[in-house]
């Protein structure tokens, strides 16, 4: 999540922010690595659904003190949308029995929290019943391993989709508490009203980047799709004046961010020009030109029109 944030980040800023005085190229190369640190990406979720396949196993075989061991964890929440999926007769083994209210028929059906979390339990339970059942069925027709290897893409898709439950949840969980605190939190009304507002953002953004799987268990209808869309516009609308505030909330130093974009002073083009300055390669070179090779090679194709490049018997004169 966090290096999508900050590839996106980078888009966001045009070419600017592919340059190295952004702070943000050397941002994302030394944050990237964190994404594959383990050797290979699907590692850590095989790991992961490996740990919920488990729940799976306990509530299949119904055996309840290995389903009591679930209890108090962060699967605890997948216990009542699997039971209900499992008890479904007929119809489609990974439909949801939850679908998105809409009440109001229009964006305001989207802005509830509690409601976006109930969507992704479900989402969460959907995808890893798909995997506990393709997992089966490729074991009846194939080796173990093979059926394993068969089930990555739709692992890849269970542990992302637990892990965005777990993130939403906690932030959701973290705010109740401070606005509980009151008085000695260090979070007043205002601030807890805006980082609402984020944690919304945060949720229908996912909603909208994996719509698919939402669709695919139906737990919002493609009617419902223009008010997921819409509701996403109009929180952006209530964040835009809070963006900056938001931003320089962490107060990190200019020395920290490293960045000619994210300077405290906002004077980004001259802070731009001065890291050219600064470049070794636009160092005056030893005869006083202006970096190596300059008067040799590209001084004459710029200046004066000089360098001259025949095609056969006519002659073009070529000017950067």
């Amino acid at each position: 999540f966090t290096a999508d944030g900050i590839e996106d980040c980078r888009k966001a800023c045009g070419g600017h922010g592919f340059l190295v005085s952004s702070g943000l190229v050397e941002l994302s190369n030394t944050y990237l690595q964190s994404c594959t640190v383990e050797g290979d990406n699907y590692m850590l979720p095989q790991q992961v659904v490996k740990v919920l396949l488990k729940l799976v196993g306990a509530m299949q075989s119904g055996d309840a003190a290995l389903l009591k061991d679930h209890k108090g964890t962060d699967m605890e929440y997948l216990i009542a949308p699997l039971m209900a999926l499992m008890k479904q007769n007929g119809g489609v083994p990974n439909k949801s029995m939850f679908v998105f209210p809409t009440t109001n028929g229009n964006a305001q059906d989207f802005l509830d929290v509690s409601t976006i979390l109930k969507a992704f339990q479900h989402r969460s339970a959907c995808l890893l019943l798909d995997v506990a059942m393709q997992l089966a069925s490729n074991m009846a027709k194939s080796s173990a391993q093979q059926a394993w290897n068969d089930c990555l893409l739709g692992m890849a898709r269970a542990s992302r989709a637990h892990a965005s439950y777990i993130l939403l949840r906690d932030f959701y969980n973290g705010l109740k508490e401070e606005e509980q605190k009151s008085s000695s939190s260090c979070l007043g009304p205002n601030e807890i009203q805006v980082l609402s507002q984020c944690l919304t953002l945060l949720g229908l953004y996912w909603m909208d980047q994996h719509l698919e799987d939402f669709l695919q268990n139906q737990s919002i209808l493609p009617s419902s799709i223009p008010h997921l869309r819409q509701a996403i516009l109009d929180v952006m609308t209530k964040l835009r004046p809070d963006a900056v505030g938001l931003c320089d909330a962490r107060d990190y130093s200019d020395f920290r961010l490293k960045s000619a974009l994210g300077k405290f002073d906002g004077d980004v083009y001259p802070a731009i020009m001065e890291s050219a300055r600064r470049d070794p390669l636009n160092q005056k070179s030893a005869d006083g030109g202006v970096g190596m090779g300059y008067d040799e090679s590209l001084k004459k194709l710029i200046v004066g029109g000089i360098g001259e490049y025949k095609n056969g018997l006519s002659g073009t004169v070529s000017r950067l």
